[in-house]
């Protein structure tokens, strides 16, 4: 049981974020209830409605604000009439590198009762995290042209790793793997066979780490053997550690192999502050307001939230009645507009369970 009252930010954005957000909020609230834990809910506007009305996407003055909370629930982010990029830029990777967000943590769950393209693969047998290094690396924004728009044009992105960027990271995911205590196995993943310097410092640090960590079982695997393996065989993961260019790309197979994008949830990490928690899929424009999205993602989000700020009671609830809900067979699918049930109807199913 928890006195404190958590002030939470929430971020609808644009899309079916806002129809997400709502549901994830009404079992937020209804856990929270149970557990007799506090929250206190912080409106913010941040979109791309926003930014096409007033032409601002997110002042610095937010980001202070921001650095006051527990955290931080976002819908989506995306909206066609914005250039793309902008939006991804100003606000995402904004909020990511200015609260120091370092690690984008992810389960690859499969819930049961939920299809996954992998051939008589079980739910017992696709249950790992990856943790991704998530201000770093290609996404830095360094880099340049040069005779840019002629046929002698040179264009330059930097991937920039830095020691104590990877070293946070990497002590992050043996602790993690840790406290996970399932297989206790962290794999590192790569492609220092061809990536030399980045990556040999991604090796060395690993190896530092793990002499030190040795009740946590290590190996090591380039990005392309990595994905080969997590569709044949998923069951040999436990959580991986990689950097944030192949984290980005992983972390969209694993959504894929646990069943879409409608199941998967994800969070960027400050141990030490404030931490944002969303659903992976996009804003999915054509689907807005109709009421037909799947907001399991965005509730599973809630839940990892509440886990990260140490209420796992509340979080188990939110856990355990998404499982039973969907072992009930009452969601026929995971996709948008063939569940068999309304967004505001799978909120409902997953506070009654609780």
């Amino acid at each position: 049981m928890s006195k404190k009252t958590y002030r939470i930010g929430v971020i609808p954005g644009d899309g079916v974020g806002p129809e997400c957000i709502r549901e994830g909020l009404k079992v937020l609230k209804t856990a929270c209830h149970r557990e007799k834990v506090n929250l206190e809910f912080v409106s913010y506007d941040f979109s791309g409605e926003r930014y096409l009305k007033t032409g601002e996407i997110l002042p610095d003055s937010a980001i202070e604000e921001f650095k006051k909370l527990d955290a931080i629930y976002l819908g989506a982010v995306g909206d066609p009439r914005v250039k793309p990029g902008i939006l991804e830029k100003e606000l995402l990777l904004k909020i990511r590198f200015s609260l120091d967000q370092y690690i984008n943590l992810r389960p690859v769950v499969l819930y049961p009762g939920v299809w996954t393209p992998l051939r008589d693969k079980t739910p017992e047998q696709i249950d790992f995290v990856i943790v991704r290094e998530n201000t770093e690396g290609l996404y830095c924004g360094i880099g340049g042209f040069f005779k840019k728009g002629t046929e002698d044009e040179v264009a330059t992105q930097l991937e920039v790793n830095t020691y104590k960027g990877v070293d946070r990271c990497i002590r992050y995911a043996f602790d993690y793997c840790r406290k996970r205590n399932k297989k206790k196995k962290l794999t590192m993943v790569d492609k220092s066979n061809v990536l030399t310097y980045g990556h040999d410092l991604w090796m060395r640090v690993f190896d530092k780490r793990a002499k030190e960590n040795t009740d946590v079982q290590n190996d090591h695997m380039y990005v392309d053997a990595c994905c080969m393996w997590m569709v044949k065989n998923p069951e040999w993961f436990d959580v991986i550690v990689t950097n944030n260019m192949f984290g980005d790309i992983i972390t969209d197979l694993g959504a894929m192999i646990q069943g879409g994008m409608g199941v998967a949830a994800g969070g960027n990490i400050n141990p030490g502050g404030v931490s944002m928690f969303e659903p992976i899929h996009g804003s999915a424009p054509k689907y807005t307001g109709k009421n037909v999205i799947n907001p399991i993602a965005t509730i599973s989000a809630g839940a990892m939230m509440m886990d990260v700020l140490g209420e796992s009671g509340t979080a188990g609830l939110i856990e355990s009645a998404i499982k039973k809900l969907l072992s009930s067979g009452k969601i026929k699918s995971m996709d948008a507009g063939k569940m068999g049930a309304s967004t505001s109807a799978v909120g409902d199913m997953v506070a009654a369970e609780i």
